[in-house]
């Protein structure tokens, strides 16, 4: 009998260890989760500043297409006009020429050869107009080394401009190219946080698959020392004459419910509250004893068992009516030693304390119904 005992509080303890132990896995998970959404939205923006830099790049570069273009232009522009000042200086050299041989022809035969010429006129008309032939000759001369002369100032000054504008888009070319040069730099800097996050972003997912797989792990196992201790609370309450639990009847408090867990400490009370865990109701219909996973509860009054079995949110629970309206409820527990139908009397040991349900810890939630509503229980213990 004392192995069985002993066997069986080792059992509560390693499932209060294992409920304490979920619990904390749980905010590993949820720390990690949201250290995971961090991540991704910071891998977001800088993908979105990576989008913008490339976008600026890309006008950049384009700009720097179009400025070399304009200078392979403006480079095609400054060669035709160097061509046309070359052939301008050619005709305007050539007709120089052209006048120093005449003037030269002039000035070794002095006025003669012009006399000759006048005087074999065969009439006075005829002499006139090889007098206004000659004079034109020297006007002509005069007025193409005039015109070749004005023709390559206009070509010179185009190509000064030109050579300027010239200058000008080098700069420009220049300029955007320091500019790409930069950015390029700030893309790199980018493109390498990006990768640096992704990196964490798998490491995280990792941890986060580590951790849940532990707690799933850690559930199970809690889930398994429940069970064990299910049995061996079984094991025991068969033992027992009483047929429930210990055996043992235990009152306490001088109201008209006796403290369904007496000496143990009210962690939660009746009313509205922040609901402590997803899942959780932030109206608390009743009030929560801290307790390790197998503590006995006890039965607040004598009555009948209405309902002993397992719900989703409450985990194990069992409600107990009293007669004339009241009802009582004992939720999230690891055992219970009562069955629907059965009747119960005061301070009778019904269940054992635990974390089935949605809860963040081994507890009992506690209730008083009075006509179906919820009321608070400390009004009645």
């Amino acid at each position: 009998m004392m192995k069985r005992k002993k066997l069986l509080s080792v059992l509560l303890i390693c499932v209060f260890c294992m409920g304490g132990t979920f619990t904390v896995q749980a905010d590993d998970i949820s720390d990690a989760k949201a250290e995971q959404e961090r991540l991704e939205q910071e891998k977001k923006d800088a993908e979105a500043e990576q989008a913008e830099l490339s976008a600026k790049l890309d006008a950049i570069v384009a700009d720097m297409e179009q400025t070399q273009e304009d200078l392979y232009a403006k480079e095609n522009e400054i060669n035709e006009t160097e061509t046309q000042l070359v052939e301008a200086k050619v005709r305007e050299n050539d007709q120089y020429e052209s006048m120093k041989l005449r003037i030269k022809y002039m000035y070794e035969n002095g006025n003669n050869e012009f006399i000759e010429i006048l005087m074999e006129s065969s009439s006075i008309g005829d002499l006139l107009n090889k007098a206004e032939y000659i004079n034109k000759i020297s006007e002509c001369d005069r007025q193409l080394l005039t015109e070749y002369e004005n023709t390559r100032k206009e070509i010179e000054e185009k190509e000064v401009v030109l050579k300027e504008e010239y200058a000008e888009l080098e700069v420009l070319r220049d300029e955007l190219k320091q500019q790409e040069e930069n950015v390029q730099a700030l893309l790199k800097e980018k493109n390498l946080e990006i990768e640096n996050l992704t990196d964490e972003i798998s490491e995280n997912a990792e941890k986060i698959k580590k951790l849940v797989a532990e707690a799933k792990a850690a559930e199970e196992r809690r889930k398994q020392q429940e069970e064990a201790a299910r049995k061996a609370a079984e094991a025991a309450k068969s033992q027992n004459s009483g047929g429930g639990g210990n055996g043992q009847v235990v009152v306490s408090g001088n109201g008209q419910l006796s403290h369904p867990i007496p000496g143990a400490r009210i962690t939660s009370g009746f009313g509205y509250r922040v609901a402590p865990t997803a899942g959780a109701t932030s109206r608390h219909d009743g009030i929560d004893y801290g307790a390790g996973t197998g503590t006995p509860i006890y039965a607040a009054d004598s009555g009948t068992v209405i309902t002993a079995t397992y719900n989703s949110a409450r985990g194990n629970y069992i409600v107990i009516n009293h007669g004339n309206g009241m009802q009582t409820w004992y939720q999230h527990c690891s055992a219970m030693y009562v069955s629907a139908g059965q009747t119960v009397s005061r301070g009778q040991n019904i269940a054992a304390v635990g974390s089935t349900g949605i809860v963040t810890g081994p507890h009992l939630h506690f209730e008083v119904h009075i006509g179906g509503v919820p009321v608070n229980p400390l009004g009645y213990i």
